[in-house]
């Protein structure tokens, strides 16, 4: 197909995109699922058959994943990967492990071969970091706990891409136990050489480059520096025979701590947007919809295992790891669908010969059947795992000081960042009792300082509250900085303590009215506080050159009568 046939055959799919996306968007669903039945209709087996060039379409979409992680590394820099914890990070391994084992269990049981089975149990392992990143990140619940859980698991998974396809190989026949041997450590080595090689060029050399361009005069070039940084460290990953999608994730992980992070970040965004979506219909080309259609109930049950099955080894991990059952059971349904890059193994294990064509075409439709559960999943995680806390295990917040005594007509804060801790700073002096309340066991040391009586919990769940005597509280002070952890919160003070007085912080003016209607009597807005600052400021910089305009006329005057 010559040049101008392949642009319309993209026009074509970038406009039924637009529509279906459109479609799905007006339905309350994520526009990724638009975009999968895109592919599906117009391209690949059992389809229209409108779209022909399929390959060359794959390939420029994967550029859309790699842009993508090279824009999750600038938003997730070195030290906010240190600050996940060891734990979370833990929990990704066990967590590709142990759901590789029991898929490659469960393929036994079917029927498969040893070889076959543990390759759909490499593929089954992952799941999809586009489609969780992009759901959390539109539902405000990034910085949840569930949404940090998630992210911390879905970087280790991106990160064991490359083992995965080195075992698919072996498995394969393309290696012997001593090859393979041989290989784990020479990975090892290489993935090592790139990760120096990119914190040198990118540390020493890329923001020497950033800091001495024109940016102000010439937004382009960010734009063009962006892209060229992203795409490049892709490539070098590609050509030491690691992960390209994990090289450009490095790179922006590395350049997350300099100061040109945000914009850079902005200025892939919309063609990050392009890219993926062309990315998510070439995932919908490789399905088959007749056969789907044929075999429906089939993948529809094995879609099901797989999901039930991924959210309970995830929540098995993280209640191990000292996780509340609640957060636990949000994060294993945020994670349940197969990811992108099964389809990469999947076409691996396929050359490879160790996976045949029918377990390819079910293990790619009931993947592509998670990622359509996913958009629903993610949504219903908090308030389905609220509901299982509730009729589960009870969730206990360690007291301190509380001696588990009656307190009453005391404020409860809930969350003690630096919001929480400021409004602790003003009430340690007034002689009021107060309770601080956090998930983090580190919110204790400066409740300790305050002498303010802390408790470790999730507030999010009724019993937790309960614990810490809202029922008696005199007021509320809700801290926490995603919305939805702070409505449901809201929500769960107003059946506890429907007149006790609640002021709630909201990142974003837009949620305000979410708050006013769930009971909140006082709504501090991060938005408005900044912009009462900066008016502040403005206004004391305008005062101060003011004077010194007129002190400087004054002194020329004089020096003129002089």
């Amino acid at each position: 197909m010559d040049s101008w046939g392949f642009l319309l055959e993209l026009v074509v799919l970038l406009a039924v995109s637009l529509v279906f996306g459109g479609v799905l968007s007006r339905l309350g669903q994520s526009p990724l699922v638009g975009y999968l039945i895109a592919g599906m209709v117009l391209g690949g087996r059992g389809s229209l058959q409108v779209v022909r060039s399929e390959h060359d379409i794959e390939a420029i979409a994967e550029f859309g994943v790699a842009l993508l992680l090279f824009s999750l590394g600038l938003e997730f820099s070195w030290r906010r990967l240190k600050g996940l914890g060891s734990s979370t990070l833990m929990s990704g391994v066990f967590q590709v492990v142990l759901t590789g084992i029991l898929a490659a269990g469960a393929g036994i049981l079917f029927g498969l071969g040893p070889a076959e089975a543990a390759a759909v149990g490499a593929m089954i392992s992952l799941s999809s970091t586009a489609t969780v990143f992009r759901v959390l990140i539109d539902r405000g619940e990034i910085d949840s706990l569930h949404g940090r859980n998630s992210v911390g698991i879905l970087l280790v998974q991106d990160m064991a891409v490359v083992p995965l396809a080195i075992l698919m190989a072996a498995l394969g026949g393309g290696g012997a136990s001593g090859e393979m041997a041989f290989a784990v450590p020479n990975f090892l080595a290489i993935a090592v050489g790139l990760v120096v090689f990119l914190y040198l060029f990118l540390n020493k050399v890329a923001v020497r480059v950033l800091a001495g361009l024109t940016l102000e005069q010439n937004r382009e070039l960010t734009v063009l520096m962006a892209v060229a940084l992203g795409l490049g460290s892709t490539w070098a990953a590609h050509a030491v025979g690691l992960s390209p999608a994990l090289g450009a994730f490095i790179a922006g992980m590395f350049l997350g701590s300099s100061p040109f992070a945000t914009q850079l970040r902005a200025d892939i965004a919309s063609l990050r947007v392009i890219l993926l979506t062309l990315f998510f219909v070439s995932v919908g080309m490789v399905a088959d919809p007749l056969w789907i259609l044929k075999n429906f109930w089939f993948v529809f049950l094995v879609a099901v295992l797989i999901v039930a099955g991924k959210t309970a080894v995830v929540w098995g991990i993280l209640r191990a790891m000292g996780r509340t059952g609640r957060a636990s059971l949000a994060t294993g349904m945020c994670l349940a669908q197969v990811g992108e890059f099964a389809f990469v193994l999947s076409k691996t294990g396929r050359l490879s010969g160790v996976v045949s064509e029918h377990t390819e075409m079910v293990v790619v439709s009931s993947a592509i059947m998670t990622l359509l559960f996913t958009p629903y999943l993610v949504q219903t995680a908090p308030r389905l795992a609220t509901w299982a806390a509730r009729w589960g295990r009870r969730a206990v917040g360690e007291a301190k000081r509380t001696g588990g005594a009656e307190l009453f007509h005391h404020v409860v804060i809930v969350g003690f960042g630096p919001a929480g801790q400021a409004a602790g700073r003003a009430l340690s002096g007034t002689g009021t009792p107060v309770l601080v309340l956090d998930l983090n066991p580190a919110a204790r040391k400066p409740a300790d300082s305050m002498s303010l009586m802390s408790q470790v919990g999730d507030a999010t769940q009724l019993d937790v509250l309960e614990h810490a005597h809202v029922r008696t509280a005199k007021m509320v002070v809700i801290t926490l900085p995603a919305h939805r952890p702070a409505l449901t919160v809201l929500q769960h003070v107003r059946e506890l303590a429907p007149h006790a007085p609640v002021i709630v912080r909201s990142r974003h003016q837009l949620h305000w009215s979410q708050f006013e209607a769930a009971g909140a009597h006082v709504i501090v807005g991060d938005e408005e506080e900044v912009g009462r600052s900066l008016a502040e400021k403005t206004l004391e910089q305008t005062a101060i050159l003011g004077a010194a305009a007129s002190g400087g006329g004054e002194s020329a005057g004089h020096d003129a009568i002089g």
